[in-house]
């Protein structure tokens, strides 16, 4: 399926209105120019790949699969190696293979990869010391290092934010298409963590049980291809419309719009306005959308947005992240659910566990406990089940790397050892095992719904 790089009037409509979290680029002639450039560029993905993975989240959203996202917190232009991606890939790839066999649903794998480089900030400057700079919003806008230099927000980063996506979606077509998925592997790794985790007994019994039904497969002479490759999407946060705007591309079959930069896009908690940018950019394209909906967001504000960005009520076209907080997801989720669920609108409900649960330890550490991310995917389990709604998935911050940036686990990380391996750019993620331990937990939730 090709895809025009000319777009109607439409796709720009979000120029007109204002929009949070953009970048202030002092030359904006050499803004226009890399978005020039950036238009006649090949799409990173098709619209008819973006049209499966919208099936894919209808399933999600009638309640016959379930999302696992997950991916870096942001992305880095100096961890596009074929190692990064493989830890990460090969660890959402076990936690997929752990939640299909335990809730016998299929599992729609999404990664936070190939575009995740930029993250809205709180704050516009950073101060240390007396020097005040702009703030770090990832790599497709500035550099980390506190110098004037580093952080200048430079519009050429755009054009390396494509390229970047563009060689990590290349590695992750190779790897999941290539043998490197192939579900007996994935089971093989699962073993070994299950054998060498702290926690391994409790996820033992689980383990055989799929172990069992392989062994079943195989001596009935079943090998089917499903089992050597896996369906992979790429997903991020569609924050700077300049760079997403440019992607947006005619489908040249139906005439649609499509954001071709990843499969899936959302927009977040500090970006959501019902009059700004982002919402009317996500409300003309056809690619599934996502929204973060945090601990303030109203029943009416909900169903505006399902008004805006899913008017015809198709399923797979819309899902709320939810990220409310331990604390707050049993108080605030409910009546959400019940209200959108009461307007009979079919919207995909996922849970992100990391966003509010975030606190900064004594040593300046910005971190979360894994016993808090664990405790808000009960809550929101919960909820759906008194409910009688579907836990529909998860949106997790986490990477395949042996990083020290969260607490807790089975392998437990202490807050005086976040110093040993704080790798993160922006927000602390799960590493490998704590995502592995989250994973037989939520199987384990999911069996009991």
């Amino acid at each position: 399926m090709t895809v025009n790089a000319k777009t109607d009037a439409s796709a720009h409509t979000w120029r007109d209105l204002p929009a949070a979290q953009q970048p202030d680029y002092p030359d904006s002639k050499a803004l226009r120019d890399v978005v020039a450039e950036l238009e006649s560029y090949p799409p990173l993905v098709f619209a008819g790949e973006c049209d499966q993975l919208r099936e894919r989240m209808a399933a999600v959203a009638r309640g016959e699969a379930f999302l696992l996202q997950g991916g870096d917190c942001a992305e880095a232009f100096d961890a596009v190696s074929a190692e990064h991606i493989r830890n990460k890939l090969k660890t959402l790839l076990q936690m997929g293979a752990v939640l299909t066999y335990a809730g016998s649903v299929p599992v729609v794998k999404v990664g936070r990869i190939a575009g995740q480089y930029s993250k809205p900030r709180s704050k516009p400057t950073e101060t240390r010391d007396g020097v005040t700079l702009p703030t770090y919003r990832g790599d497709s806008v500035n550099g980390f290092e506190f110098t004037p230099e580093a952080r200048h927000p430079d519009p050429q980063r755009l054009k390396r934010m494509y390229q970047a996506s563009a060689s990590t979606l290349n590695l992750v077509r190779a790897f999941t298409t290539g043998g490197y998925a192939d579900l007996r592997q994935v089971h093989a790794w699962n073993q070994d963590f299950v054998k060498n985790s702290p926690s391994g007994q409790r996820y033992e019994a689980l383990a055989r049980e799929i172990d069992r039904a392989l062994n079943f497969m195989n001596a009935c002479g079943v090998d089917p291809e499903e089992f050597k490759t896996v369906e992979f999407f790429a997903s991020h946060e569609a924050l700077l419309l300049d760079y997403e705007g440019a992607l947006t591309r005619t489908d040249s079959r139906s005439g649609k719009l499509y954001d071709v930069s990843g499969h899936m896009v959302w927009v977040g908690e500090r970006t959501r306005q019902l009059d700004g940018a982002h919402i009317e950019f996500v409300s003309r394209i056809e690619n599934p959308v996502g929204v973060k909906l945090g601990p303030t967001t109203t029943p009416e504000e909900a169903l505006t947005l399902i008004d805006r960005i899913d008017p015809d009520r198709t399923p797979g076209r819309l899902t709320f992240i939810t990220r409310m907080g331990a604390d707050k997801i049993r108080d605030r989720l409910p009546t959400l659910v019940e209200k959108v669920a009461a307007s009979g609108a079919q919207v995909a409900w996922v849970c992100d566990p990391m966003h509010g649960n975030t606190f900064e330890a004594a040593s300046g550490h910005k971190t979360r406990r894994f016993d808090d991310v664990l405790d808000e995917v009960k809550g929101f389990f919960e909820v759906h089940k008194a409910l009688g709604t579907h836990p529909g998935g998860i949106h997790v911050e986490l990477t395949g790397d042996d990083v020290t940036e969260c607490v807790g686990g089975g392998d437990e990380i202490f807050v005086d050892d976040l110093h040993q391996r704080y790798e993160t750019a922006c927000d602390p993620r799960l590493n490998r095992s704590q995502s592995l331990d989250l994973a037989f937990l939520v199987a384990e939730m999911y069996r009991h719904q």
